[in-house]
């Protein structure tokens, strides 16, 4: 684990603004204490990358906020090539507004055809949900999803919302979600189901809603 803090970040930032023809972008900056400003920072330097292609993005466990997410959302709007995003900004006190801006930014990468977006440990409830649900829905070549929110608080109307944006990727064949720990109902469960149904070209699918409340009607 370092410590980079946000001045690294700011640091990197500026190097990776520098490098205008990248294709492929893979950081892992886990643990480090970068904060809002640190991810300012990123999003700027990632946004000057036009031609990227592929972004894994890890920030775990770095406090970048509401803020932080929104410039992260910034940037990578601006990565209108990229086919495939991976972000992981776990533990990282996102809220509602900040899943907010993080959906706006991938709404913009059109040509995405891998999303694997995880930010379990946050405080995303059923508007976030909703937020992340209408901007997936406008990934339209979507093939390959994952996307985990383990530990929020999104319930069954969070669930409806996610449901109804799924039911729209309708070139997925391949889905992976993670949503223990969340607060569903039935309902949910219910909600859920109907929107994967939807999904006709679906060749792999791994749902996990440990820990919540679905019951034996929601499992029907």
């Amino acid at each position: 684990m370092n410590q980079n803090g946000e001045n690294g970040a700011k640091y990197l930032g500026e190097g990776i603004a520098k490098c205008v023809t990248l294709t492929s972008l893979n950081l892992d900056l886990t643990y480090n204490n970068i904060g809002e400003n640190g991810a300012k920072y990123l999003g700027e330097g990632i946004a000057r990358c036009v031609t990227l292609t592929s972004l894994n993005l890890n920030l775990a466990n770095n406090s970048i906020g509401e803020n932080g997410a929104k410039y992260l959302g910034e940037g990578i709007a601006k990565c209108v090539t990229l086919t495939s995003l991976n972000l992981c900004l776990v533990n990282n006190s996102i809220d509602d507004n900040g899943a907010k801006y993080l959906g706006e930014g991938i709404a913009r990468c059109v040509t995405l055809t891998s999303l694997n977006l995880n930010l379990a440990n946050n405080s995303i409830g059923e508007n976030g949900a909703k937020y992340l649900g209408e901007r997936i829905a406008r990934c339209a070549t979507l093939t390959s999803l994952n996307l985990c929110l383990v530990n929020n608080s999104i319930g069954d109307n969070g669930a409806k919302y996610l449901g109804e944006g799924i039911a729209k990727c309708v070139t997925l064949t391949s889905l992976n979600l993670y949503l223990y720990y969340n607060g569903i109902g039935e309902n949910g469960a219910k909600y859920l189901g109907e929107g994967i149904a939807k999904c006709v070209s679906l060749i792999s699918l791994n749902l996990n809603l440990d820990h919540n409340n679905i019951g034996e009607n929601g499992a029907k």
